[in-house]
């Protein structure tokens, strides 16, 4: 018997969606075995098409070679999200119990303790792609908010200064894709690593499959860090390519973002080098706050220039029992500003130098009572011009999730002092001027700001 009209016409659709899912898991399987993902192959190709051996490198050294050294992977790619852990065969150095000890001292001053749950839940994400904060990071509370501000400087860093073929001014910066976001925070973060580095390599900490390290009377495990492989690569633009291709590592939901790129930042400045930077009032880098950890300065510092000077002065200065303190010694492309209520302006080992409130580029690192947030210009003559500096805009975000988009601030350095005195009446009576203000005339003096209508922040 001959099925009808109605239930052949059944049967073809049945077959279509059998065969279009079949189509779909072919594109993953071939999606995956791009990444080495999934699979038990031992070999993989080149960009030549050639086969490589497990035990083989693209350049002959035998050392293994992350895959940065490629070309971007294509849109179609991209466009379909990539696991935060990678496959154990992706090539490079499994973590030892040495490596993984030295990391939790130079962290904690000891291997017992681990990360603070605000912290294993830190990841980079951004805002929506197409909106006044396309360009913006969504910050969460504690310890790894002060890094996350500061990746933030270093992407809005590279997308008004340092991206190519792009027009460098505000609505570019809401006008980011989500390819564009995902660019612009390989670039930051392959920036800060290799300047780490010395410009010479960086090291990427990845979490795969396996665990190599463990726990044992003296280590404490965590769960994560024992999984962890590392990749050298020795030119920035692989780097930058590497960490592109592995973004979700670092973006994804539950990847540990933010501890990764900060173990990736230690190894690239390397254990030896950091023991130099360092001084006798900073041994190592985070410190206990109300349960978690918040980074000490010289954290921050590596970000912004390289180097972990545990503090803000320029070069060295005297301590109180006259040992030897340890200051930021060049100028970096992000600064750094700060103010809280309580410090002395007697205090001079708390007052920034001329190396971060001057930087390369015009934009800021604040802390501001404690609360990071991010000031920046989009004129790059703002440092270099004075006429510039007579009367400027800047923009403030402050990571708050009730900030919906940049603050637009105007500063006049030469407004008459009956025209300060109306301007900080505006909007806060009983108060002379907010901390955000007080943190801009820690550069710019007696300067005015008008918030434009915004009601200042903090």
């Amino acid at each position: 018997m001959e099925p009808s009209d109605g239930e052949q016409s059944s049967q073809e659709l049945d077959l279509e969606e059998i065969t279009r899912k079949i189509s779909f898991l072919d594109k993953w399987r071939e999606i995956f075995s791009y990444h080495r993902l999934g699979t038990n192959n031992t070999t993989s190709q080149n960009r030549e098409g050639n086969h490589i051996s497990a035990g083989e490198t693209e350049d002959g050294t035998g050392i293994p070679q992350p895959k940065g050294h490629g070309h971007w992977p294509s849109s179609s790619l991209c466009s379909i999200p990539k696991p935060s852990i990678i496959s154990s065969k992706s090539g490079g150095l499994p973590i030892s119990l040495a490596a993984a000890t030295k990391l939790r001292q130079i962290l904690f001053g000891n291997t017992a303790q681990v990360f603070s749950s605000d912290w294993t839940k830190a990841y980079f994400r951004f805002h929506d792609p197409f909106s006044d904060l396309a360009f913006a990071l969504e910050v969460g509370k504690g310890g790894a908010r002060s890094i996350q501000m500061a990746v933030q400087g270093c992407i809005i860093k590279y997308l008004l200064f340092t991206r190519k073929g792009k027009d460098c001014n505000f609505l570019s910066l809401c006008a980011m894709s989500k390819q564009g976001q995902k660019h612009a925070l390989a670039a930051a973060l392959a920036g800060i690593l290799w300047a780490a580095g010395a410009a010479r390599k960086a090291t990427i900490c990845l979490v795969t499959e396996d665990t190599y390290v463990a726990p044992t009377p003296d280590y404490s495990g965590d769960g994560f860090t024992e999984r962890l492989q590392l990749f050298e690569l020795l030119e920035k633009e692989a780097t930058e390519k590497f960490i592109y291709d592995h973004v979700q590592c670092f973006k994804g939901e539950g990847s540990h973002g933010v501890i990764l790129f900060l173990y990736s930042l230690i190894f690239s400045r390397t254990f030896e080098r950091l023991q130099k930077d360092l001084d006798v009032s900073t041994t190592h880098l985070l410190r206990p706050n109300a349960g978690g950890f918040l980074c000490r300065q010289a954290v921050l510092n590596m970000i912004l220039t390289g180097r972990a000077s545990p503090h803000v002065f320029n070069g060295y200065q005297k301590g109180k029992s006259q040992e030897t303190l340890c200051g930021v010694l060049t100028r970096s492309d992000v600064g750094y500003l700060q103010w809280h209520k309580d410090t002395s302006e007697d205090d001079r080992l708390s007052q920034v130098g001329s190396m971060l409130k001057t930087p390369k580029l015009p934009i800021w690192l604040c802390n501001i009572n404690g609360n990071y947030s991010v000031l920046f210009s989009t004129d790059r003559q703002l440092l270099s011009d004075w006429k510039v500096e007579r009367l400027f805009d800047l923009y403030f975000y402050s990571g708050q999730p009730a900030q919906n988009k940049p603050a637009h601030l105007t500063v006049d350095t030469h407004s008459h002092h009956w025209e300060r005195v109306r301007h900080e009446d505006e909007h806060r009576p009983g108060r002379r001027f907010s901390p955000v203000e007080a943190a801009i005339r820690t550069r710019w003096g007696e300067a005015t700001v008008s918030w434009n209508g915004t009601v200042p922040l903090y």
